[in-house]
């Protein structure tokens, strides 16, 4: 197919500043396009390398910053249908792509002319602009780190594993993917599902007749369908039967992702001492804001005893409560959130039934919309005269001041093909290096789809989540940088978390609720008593949440600590567990055979402890808003953290960042007192 007839690879042209044509895109464009994306960026590349003119910033760095505008825009594309519309053909595309892809990023890194240049201009970059300094900072020693300076057998060898590796990440989330959409949980009877509300039987009955199986209640193998159905029903052997269901994503079966993991950690230990590291973990922290993995660690272990002592508490407290109701078993992993939920209406005269009937997913977005306008200046208008790839997907207009400032896609339902989880992309990253060019972000959530004529509504985890993702996507909708290497959210992996983790604070505050939490029936404002008992109610069962997301964490750097030893997936995970105190009544959060953030990319792997460490910022970072004068809304103090951190992506150092914004390094105190925990 012809590179000028594929929509994948046409300039994003048309009304507000131009957008991917999703409604020409078929799947049989996207091999074709990869294919002329990486032959484009192959020649650009050599062209800069070879250039017979000696090297200056303009004619190597910001020449590489524009090199492939072709692949650029036909992986930004083919990463929206690999997420969210995964079917069979995407699967092979992705198959196909995934090592030639990490074959293409070598063969830039590993090319000893262009390295040269670039050590060239960073070497003399005292002349530069402070911009410019920190743009030939970020890409020497990013080509130092993955191995530009290596001796040729090794850059051969380290290309090999790489490829192995993209194939291996590819299958793992592949493999979670099938077991998500193959399995789900058939339930015959509707007396077995008694403690569900309507919306979920609703949801269930329309997921069955999906599946072929009128007259049933099916839930999907995701965490959107599974964590409600533990919360609420009252079916103990169900619960059961969902639970290992879902725990066991990738577990054996066809689908058994426990020989992949033994292979990429063996892989990932060669990797890093190629690269003259000790371990994985030690290469990744060394990039990272941590620095060593011992400092990750001693940030984890800090929060673990604290964590894991309120899990004793509320073991209690739910113990005691089953065995009034007449239920004289241990609580097992099953029962941690059913019980949960009847602690917390009897402790807080407060149940999820009360509260979601206010959490009304298009009014929450309205006040996302709203809070970003008052603390940013933001303005959001919904488009209809832009392709989108799916009926469920929504197109905004963002400006300020009457002026564009980019677009924001919102995917917020499951569906099959879509991964499950929440996250941002980004289309288009904000840049003035090849003129004036606005971003285009997208979130995407995966709430179960509402009746047909009924509004969508959420949990108040959920909520969370919505308002994280957004925060995620106001970092890279304030994005104001030259250069796309350094804008928007590509900032180190502990620091990125920060703006989506402080965003969820302004969930909770009383000006959110009042106007934004209203009935779906009514329209009456959620009263404020109900408020007052949410707000009391905030750190309800930090223990579990601290906790299993902890587990996952030290199990991830352990694993990565333990260098060339072969590593059994199964019994590395039962012996780190006892070996650091799991409490038996919960489970990690991610089990190996499906933690995406651990196997299907390096993005998190070794670095799962980024999310505490951005929350040791975002914690201290919300205590700024706390202890104004204005509250969460003060202008000022927005203005300070649109200055210093939203805005400026990369173009500083992240410690830097945040102390220009803050006046001091951020403590562990903050995070300990946000979560409710005893500070030293």
């Amino acid at each position: 197919m012809p590179s000028t007839d594929n929509p994948v690879l046409a300039p994003w042209t048309g009304p507000h500043g131009g957008a991917p044509a999703f409604d020409k895109v078929e799947t049989a464009h996207f091999q074709p396009a990869l294919e002329a994306g990486m032959a484009e960026r192959r020649a650009d590349v050599e062209a800069i390398a070879t250039n017979p003119a000696p090297p200056t910033f303009e004619n190597t760095l910001a020449a590489l910053e524009t090199a492939g505008p072709l692949l650029d825009r036909a992986s930004r594309i083919f990463g929206v249908y690999g997420s969210t519309m995964n079917t069979a053909d995407v699967r092979e595309v992705q198959t196909w792509s995934a090592p030639k892809m990490a074959a293409l990023r070598d063969e830039v890194v590993q090319n000893g002319a262009l390295f040269a240049r670039i050590k060239s201009v960073y070497e003399a970059r005292g002349s530069l602009t402070p911009e410019q300094q920190r743009l030939a900072t970020v890409i020497y020693e990013r080509f130092v780190r993955q191995g530009a300076a290596l001796g040729d057998a090794d850059k051969a060898k380290l290309s090999q594993i790489n490829q192995r590796l993209a194939g291996l990440y590819t299958k793992f989330g592949q493999n979670v993917l099938a077991d998500e959409e193959g399995e789900a949980l058939v339930v015959d009877r509707e007396a077995d599902l008694a403690g569900l509300d309507d919306e979920q039987k609703d949801a269930a009955a329309a997921e069955a007749k999906k599946r072929d199986l009128a007259g049933k209640w099916a839930f999907a193998n995701t965490r959107s369908a599974m964590e409600p159905f533990l919360t609420f029903a009252d079916n103990r052997a169900l619960r059961e039967k969902a639970f290992k269901l879902f725990n066991g994503r990738g577990d054996g079966g066809n689908n058994d992702n426990l020989p992949l993991i033994t292979e990429i950690m063996a892989l990932r230990a060669e990797k890093a001492k190629i690269l003259g590291q000790p371990t994985f973990a030690h290469w990744i922290a060394d990039g990272q804001m941590s620095k060593t993995p011992d400092a990750a660690m001693k940030l984890l272990t800090a929060v673990w005893g604290p964590a894991s002592a309120r899990v004793a508490e509320e073991v209690a407290e739910m113990t005691d409560l089953a065995s009034a109701e007449g239920a004289n078993e241990p609580i097992a992993p099953w029962d941690y959130r059913y019980y949960g939920e009847k602690v917390r209406k009897a402790k807080y005269d407060l149940d999820e039934s009360e509260v979601k009937p206010y959490l009304q997913l298009s009014k929450l977005v309205e006040g996302m919309f709203w809070a970003a306008n008052r603390l940013f200046g933001l303005s959001f208008t919904k488009l209809s005269d832009l392709p989108v790839y799916h009926p469920d997907v929504t197109v905004y207009e963002v400006t300020k001041d009457g002026q564009r400032v980019g677009l924001w896609y919102f995917d917020p339902f499951a569906r099959a093909g879509k991964r499950s989880g929440a996250w941002m992309s980004e289309y288009r990253t904000q840049q003035r290096v090849d003129g004036d060019v606005t971003p285009i972000v997208s979130n995407n959530e995966n709430y179960i789809p509402p009746a047909p004529g009924e509004p969508a509504l959420i949990s108040w985890t959920d909520a969370v989540t919505l308002f994280h993702e957004f925060g995620h996507g106001l970092h890279g909708l304030n994005s104001n940088v030259t250069y796309p290497s350094l804008a928007g959210t590509a900032v180190l992996r502990d620091f990125v978390e920060l703006p989506s983790q402080l965003f969820e604070h302004w969930l909770p505050t009383r000006e959110m609720l009042g106007k934004f939490a209203v009935h779906a029936e009514t329209g009456e404002p959620m009263p404020q008593a109900l408020v007052d008992k949410l707000l009391r109610a905030e750190n309800f069962h930090q223990g579990f949440k601290t906790t299993e997301y902890l587990a996952c964490a030290i199990l991830d750097l352990k694993a990565h600590l333990k260098g060339a030893e072969a590593i059994d997936a199964a019994t590395f995970e039962a012996e780190a567990l006892e070996e650091i105190g799991m409490p038996h009544e919960i489970v990690l959060r991610h089990r190996l055979p499906h933690f995406l953030h651990m196997f299907s990319s390096e993005g998190y792997a070794a670095g799962y402890y980024n999310y505490i460490w951005a929350d040791t910022l975002s914690a201290d970072a919300a205590e700024a808003f706390a202890e104004s004068s204005g509250g969460f809304y003060d202008k000022a103090v927005a203005d300070r953290l649109l200055a210093e951190v939203l805005s400026v992506g990369n173009t500083l150092e992240p410690g830097e960042a945040y102390r220009r914004f803050r006046g001091r390094d951020a403590g562990i105190d903050a995070l300990m007192r946000d979560r409710g925990f005893a500070t030293a």
